[in-house]
């Protein structure tokens, strides 16, 4: 055994080598690999095999190509770039000018959007948008469940196919481990076009050396006219089915306007790297998925991406600057509360600014070991003057609202896994009626949540105590 274990301690140092010298991780991600092969030698070997590898020079240099603008929407984005000057809040303003520059995402104009706070509205809603669907649906979810919910939809789907509507797919292989390949083939005898992100090795699903990169994406559009994103997928438990995890709390948006433009460009860019091949962006418009729209609204939207292929970390940086920009209130909505430094910097800095500070997570947790580091920082909150609220549920929204002059609504979470790890998309909108509205919605939350203080953490039980240090020490890898 001792054998085994030198070997092992010798291959976990060329492993550290490799982090830090060809692929420059972070600082505290590599000191908390570095633990685990400490304490955890042999198991430590294979959890980073699975979990920890980088993504490939190939995966790189393909993920790279698959940024593709069609040259219809350039040209929107240079006249929406002239009316930048119709934006009367400087806040507002400057908060769009950081993400044009950083994240090179245009605001668009005239946008109607609608908000919705649980499953079934949801898929209510978007299950009439496709049956309504004349040209495209195109799909991109990181979990498609082959249940009561799942499996009609997936019916729908393949009816619109047969019609002839060009329907396209694209599912995580991680998010969908529960759904079998047959669900999908569904679809693709029926016409549409299916495509798994990161498929395993030799399609042996217990066999992902890329598990730890995932599509954590939720896009629809259909026609070209009509999208939506947030944090709700298409299984049972998202619609509040779970049998302990009740209820459930989401945020899910569905936009009519020009900001589709940016989701359709979003699914776009994967679909042309999960095909593995380059598309002419003209050949895009001309089949018909970005359609001239006129104004529905009043909503001024931004779309943001990031994943790994890009170092930004865009969404994140969003956030961060969102909150850097707060003069009254930050409102953090998230189900894992697992910030690296700089985000929870900014966090305590807007405290420390007089910035009422409220971060919500849920009371009823679906991953422990994460609620544990999410509790550590939640603590960390509470210590420095900010407020925490714990929704008697579960919480699965991300959503980030500051001033009543910005209100992020995506995929991503509070935590490195979202930060650094996941493909992830949010939209950012500037508007302050639907924001109000919103707002009303977190009022009703707040009212089905406790307020934690000190005391709390001081009356928790020793292994909670315990499990929030220890937690915490491997949140990177979380």
């Amino acid at each position: 055994m001792e054998y085994f274990v030198n070997i092992f301690t010798i291959l976990n140092a060329l492993l550290v080598i490799s982090m830090i010298f060809l692929e420059r991780k972070k600082p505290e991600i590599i000191i908390s690999w570095t633990l685990l092969f400490v304490f955890l030698p042999i198991v430590g070997f294979f959890l980073y095999v699975l979990f920890g590898s980088g993504l490939s020079i190939k995966n790189r240099r393909m993920l790279r190509t698959k940024h593709f603008y069609d040259d219809k929407h350039k040209n929107f984005y240079r006249e929406i770039e002239k009316g930048g000057d119709i934006i009367s809040d400087k806040k507002a303003s400057k908060l769009i000018h950081f993400n044009l520059i950083n994240a090179k995402s245009v605001p668009t104009f005239g946008n109607k959007v609608e908000i919705f706070t649980n499953g079934l509205d949801k898929m209510s809603a978007l299950t009439e948008d496709i049956k309504n669907a004349k040209h495209s649906i195109n799909l991109e979810y990181y979990i498609f469940g082959d249940d009561f919910i799942g499996k009609p939809f997936m019916d729908l789907l393949c009816e619109k196919a047969k019609e002839g509507v060009k329907v396209k797919l694209i599912y995580d292989s991680v998010g969908c481990f529960g759904a079998p390949r047959r669900f999908f083939r569904r679809l693709k005898k029926a016409g549409g076009e299916v495509k798994e992100f990161f498929p395993p090795l030799f399609n042996i699903r217990l066999i992902n050396l890329k598990m730890n990169y995932r599509d954590h994406r939720k896009i629809a559009v259909i026609d070209g006219k009509i999208g939506y994103t947030g944090g709700i997928n298409i299984r049972k438990d998202h619609m509040g089915y779970h049998r302990r995890l009740k209820p459930w709390r989401d945020t899910h948006i569905r936009i009519e306007g020009q900001a589709v433009y940016a989701l359709q460009n979003s699914f776009f860019n994967f679909c042309q790297f999960c095909m593995k091949k380059d598309i002419q962006s003209e050949d895009y418009v001309k089949e018909g998925f970005f359609p001239k729209m006129k104004s529905k609204g009043n909503v001024i939207a931004q779309i943001i991406t990031s994943g790994p292929d890009d170092s930004k970390n865009k969404i994140k940086q969003a956030m961060i600057k969102m909150m850097c920009n707060a003069e009254k209130s930050i409102i953090l909505q998230t189900p894992y509360f697992v910030p690296d430094e700089n985000f929870m910097s900014a966090l305590k800095q807007a405290i420390k600014s007089g910035v009422e500070v409220t971060v919500m997570i849920p009371k009823k947790p679906d991953k422990k070991i994460v609620y544990g580091a999410s509790l550590s920082f939640a603590k960390e909150i509470v210590e420095s003057g900010g407020k925490v609220f714990l929704y008697d549920g579960f919480l699965h929204s991300k959503v980030l609202i500051v001033d009543k002059t910005a209100m992020c609504i995506g995929t991503c979470n509070a935590d490195y896994r979202s930060f650094s790890l996941n493909f992830e998309i949010t939209a950012v909108l500037y508007q302050k009626e639907i924001i109000k509205e919103h707002l009303k919605d977190i009022k009703v939350d707040l009212e089905k949540s406790v307020k934690i203080d000190m005391l709390y953490f001081k009356k928790s039980p020793i292994y909670s105590k315990f499990g929030q240090v220890v937690f915490r020490l491997f949140a990177p890898l979380l």
